[in-house]
């Protein structure tokens, strides 16, 4: 079945419309009621940039199926860092904030497809409107800054094999299938380190019969493995993701 969204299409046409989104299928009956007239499918690209830091954040998408999203710390000098990881459990943009809604990164798509997309004002007169809504968005909010948090720890104190198990796991969650489209420049722009440094790890994940790496694509091939070689980080932002929003949690 073709499930790829055509613009201006009604969300209520397919029943898996906003149930593609685990945060919008958890979303009392009602609440969804409210949203749907504002929620926009949309196509997102590989590469393509939400927004960028200072921007103002007029749009918040819902990444759906496969589709994921980064949030990246940007320097000075224009190198960056992964700092969340967001696919079809969340949203990007316009979580808790009202007002002037400044982004302090940037947002990337890492894993294109289907997205819905509303004004953040939208989103917020309908938190302000449900007490229930208001309280689903701030547990994510809650997820999502601990999953920040354990990053932050995760970078100053474990092995670049680890943290790239991790991510390649939090990824290959979000994908849905065993083959992610990644290069090493970009694992080496999410994880902080050069490129040559993960072209090592790679290697000796593969070596170790984890992975299989291809040009520009990484195979997970024994996820039991990989998820005894990523550090405890990626179990830890798990279940505290499971704890705060089993409804959301598959």
């Amino acid at each position: 079945m073709n499930t790829s969204f055509a613009p201006g299409r009604d969300i209520g046409a397919r029943d898996t419309g906003h149930r593609s989104n685990r945060l919008l299928a958890a979303l009392a009956p009602r609440d969804l009621e409210v949203l749907k007239p504002h929620l926009e499918p949309v196509a997102l690209k590989r590469g393509q940039v939400l927004f960028e830091p200072g921007d103002d954040v007029v749009t918040t998408y819902f990444p759906c199926h496969r589709t994921m999203a980064s949030l990246l710390i940007v320097t000075r000098d224009g190198r960056e860092v992964e700092a969340a990881t967001i696919g079809r459990e969340g949203a990007v943009g316009g979580i808790v904030s009202e007002g002037h809604k400044p982004a302090y990164g940037r947002a990337v798509v890492q894993l294109p497809g289907d997205a819905y997309a509303i004004s953040t004002s939208h989103l917020e007169a309908a938190k302000t409107g449900s007490p229930r809504f208001g309280d689903l968005f701030s547990r994510y909010a809650d997820s999502l800054l601990a999953q920040m948090m354990q990053g932050v720890a995760c970078n100053a104190l474990h092995r670049v094999d680890e943290r790239c198990a991790r991510w390649l796991l939090a990824v290959h969650d979000r994908a849905g299938h065993g083959v992610i489209h990644l290069t090493h420049e970009s694992l080496a722009e999410m994880l902080g380190v050069q490129r040559s440094t993960v072209t090592t790890v790679t290697g000796e994940l593969q070596a170790r019969g984890l992975i299989r790496t291809h040009r520009g694509r990484v195979e997970v091939v024994d996820r039991r493995g990989l998820e005894r070689v990523a550090c405890e980080c990626y179990a830890a932002v798990e279940q505290h993701f499971a704890t705060l929003l089993p409804e959301v949690a598959e």
